[in-house]
């Protein structure tokens, strides 16, 4: 399988109850090896996307291939390699997060104990695998459903909410680990709402809103050059009042005690010139960017429906 080929697809991926349409004619592809980020506000249609592409409910319209071939028509070929925790994993409380290991290994068919050490060891809970699942943090619970979602190796992640309940550490051993999985040559489709993390794990993203794709693009392009630049100078207030004057910096403003603009023939050094020649010498100019929390909010509104 090559980097650019197809791992999970939706064409036209609908789903409706009643009058209301929670996903509305979706197009989405995840390529092999690759952390996909799938983002949306509260009820945005995310989880029932998820839920349509692992075959949990039927569409109303349209279909998702895995590895190139039907869901529909060939859910006990592709779903075994698939792996999917979505929202609170489903876990036996009275039993050890071994044994609970154990019970779904033996259900799934094919894990050995060997496997089950090896993916405790992978998500963290080695040295607590002896303790009943009632006794764990919510964070410990996520990390064993995703044990559980990844005992038969699977070659697609499915993921819903995976860092839900970690502590800081906790979400930057998530971020690690499934940058590891991807650089193993799996695929990983995640969907969560700690944006920073997003930014830091995913290679790509695709943003819906009321069930509508609003965008999908790499996360170095969304969060990259914006058009402006962050000048540090010691009379920002001042630059400011000048630079409003030229018609490249009328939209500039000044946040944070630095001045934010726009700049002649869109080059910081053109910036940079301008300013040394008009008696405002920057200590630094530096090109703005977005974080995908920002971009993110301007591209839902808010995250209002």
């Amino acid at each position: 399988m090559t980097r650019t080929e197809s791992v999970l697809r939706t064409h036209q991926l609908t789903k409706s109850y009643g009058p209301r349409l929670a996903v509305d004619h979706l197009d989405l592809e995840v390529r092999q090896g690759e952390v996909f980020g799938f983002l949306g506000p509260n009820g945005a249609g995310k989880t029932t996307t998820i839920r349509m592409c692992l075959g949990l409910i039927r569409p109303t319209k349209g279909g998702v291939e895995i590895m190139g071939k039907e869901l529909s028509s060939h859910r006990r070929e592709v779903l075994p390699r698939v792996g999917a925790m979505i929202e609170s994993p489903a876990l036996y409380g009275y039993m050890t997060g071994r044994d609970n290991l154990i019970v779904f290994g033996d259900a799934l068919g094919g894990v050995t104990r060997q496997c089950i050490d090896e993916v405790l060891e992978l998500v963290g809970l080695r040295g607590r695998d002896g303790d009943r699942v009632r006794s764990y943090s919510l964070g410990m619970k996520q990390r064993l459903g995703l044990a559980v979602a990844m005992l038969h190796d699977p070659e697609l992640l499915i993921l819903d909410e995976p860092a839900n309940g970690l502590d800081p550490a906790g979400i930057v051993e998530m971020r690690d680990l499934l940058r590891f999985l991807a650089r193993e040559g799996r695929t990983v489709f995640v969907s969560s709402h700690v944006l920073a993390e997003v930014q830091q794990t995913c290679d790509r993203v695709a943003i819906i809103n009321q069930g509508s794709l609003i965008r999908v693009a790499p996360v170095a392009g969304l969060v990259g050059g914006s058009g402006q630049f962050v000048v540090h100078l010691a009379d920002p207030a001042q630059a400011l009042a000048l630079v409003r004057k030229q018609p490249w910096g009328e939209t500039a403003y000044v946040g944070d005690g630095t001045l934010v603009t726009a700049a002649p023939n869109g080059r910081g050094r053109d910036l940079n010139s301008f300013l040394v020649a008009a008696g405002f010498a920057p200590d630094s100019v530096a090109e703005r960017e977005r974080d995908l929390e920002e971009i993110f909010l301007s591209l839902t509104n808010g995250g209002a429906r």
